[in-house]
């Protein structure tokens, strides 16, 4: 059987790296796909994956959105032709669904993320099978075209899939030039030009507030930012250059949040990654919370923000006592991981059964 999987997001490459791995052991044949993406290229060098890379990332617009998905779906075609996949997955990309459903290939859908309802409207209705996390309910979906029938939930965050043998690599430190025996804080954006963020966020992104809060409040860490796109690099390193490490390049980024005394999140993956980790986590995500996030707050290992005199309050906290407030959230977030099935060994073994044909 011949699998074809489309990766978009740093996350993708991380959830669909191990997840390859998984459905090789089991003799499938497997092919990446990915588009021009700063995160995506740089994570997949880093991780030594090879992909076809096809098209290119829309950016913060509606027109260049469409633009991208249609040049995509056009650069795929010859490549699916080719190929011949028995099947394709994708977490919600509108370019592979339609290629799929278009060529009469059944596709699956992975996704955790029932708030970005723009992709899921395009692709559930078109979609075999969704595999999502069983503590989002299944009514989220089913509003939005997909059959309660074909919804297969796995007990577990998608992180566990690339945290359940992870082993931190404190490189990652030094090739920032970070002195591993003071406090680090480190920081992530929102996806600012994600769909369902349009027009909601301005040009500053969270991190710019969060920094500048840190600065006048005189935390004493160093304070490290994750960008997401090449904009905020700049943006950021323009604005506080002098005062804060900015990661040029893609880093090990679970080694840095598992090193990091506390974690400031505005997206969505790394405030989880970080939170199983067992790093103190503060969400500071501009949106409505998510359903990740309010499981991940009751079980005591993310703090909800909603302003950034909030975030600094806890960071201050943190920082009178790390070690304590580091061991306390790391053994709940051990217990928690632990607790979860391994969402790639679901999805390998349901590849392995008979698809439905049609969305």
């Amino acid at each position: 059987m011949k699998v074809l999987l489309d990766i978009l997001t740093p996350k993708q490459c991380l959830f669909f790296g191990k997840l390859k791995e998984h459905l090789e052991k089991r003799g499938f044949g497997v092919l990446l796909t990915a588009r021009e993406h700063r995160e995506v290229l740089g994570l997949l060098r880093l991780m030594d994956m090879e992909a076809e890379i096809v098209g290119r990332y829309g950016g913060g617009t509606l027109r260049g959105k469409l633009e991208a998905s249609a040049e995509r779906i056009l650069g795929l075609i010859p490549i699916v032709e080719r190929w011949k996949p028995d099947v394709i997955v994708s977490f919600t990309s509108p370019d592979a669904a339609r290629v799929a459903f278009g060529l009469g290939i059944p596709h699956i859908c992975v996704n955790d993320s029932p708030h970005a309802e723009g992709a899921l409207r395009l692709v559930l209705s078109i979609s075999s099978l969704l595999f999502t996390p069983k503590i989002i309910p299944k009514r989220l979906y089913t509003r939005l075209g997909i059959d309660v029938h074909r919804i297969i939930q796995y007990n577990a965050l998608d992180p566990k899939a690339w945290l359940k043998d992870f082993k931190p690599n404190p490189h990652v430190l030094q090739s920032l030039g970070i002195d591993e025996g003071k406090p680090i804080v480190t920081i992530r954006p929102e996806e600012s030009f994600a769909s369902y963020l349009l027009g909601r966020v301005g040009d500053r992104t969270q991190a710019h507030h969060l920094i500048e809060a840190l600065l006048e409040n005189h935390i004493d860490a160093q304070l490290i930012v994750i960008p997401r796109y090449e904009e905020h690099l700049e943006s950021l390193r323009r604005a506080y250059g002098d005062h804060v490490f900015v990661c040029e390049s893609v880093i090990d980024g679970a080694s840095l949040l598992y090193y990091s005394t506390v974690f400031l999140g505005a997206g969505g993956t790394m405030t989880a990654e970080a939170a199983l980790l067992g790093t103190p986590t503060v969400s500071c995500y501009p949106g409505e919370p998510y359903v990740v996030e309010r499981y991940l707050v009751r079980q005591g290992l993310v703090r909800r923000a909603k302003t950034c005199d909030e975030a600094v309050s806890y960071v201050r906290r943190v920082l009178q006592r790390p070690e304590d407030f580091k061991e306390r959230h790391r053994e709940r977030a051990r217990a928690i991981l632990d607790a979860m099935e391994d969402p790639v060994e679901v999805i390998a073994e349901s590849l392995g059964k008979e698809i439905p044909k049609e969305g």
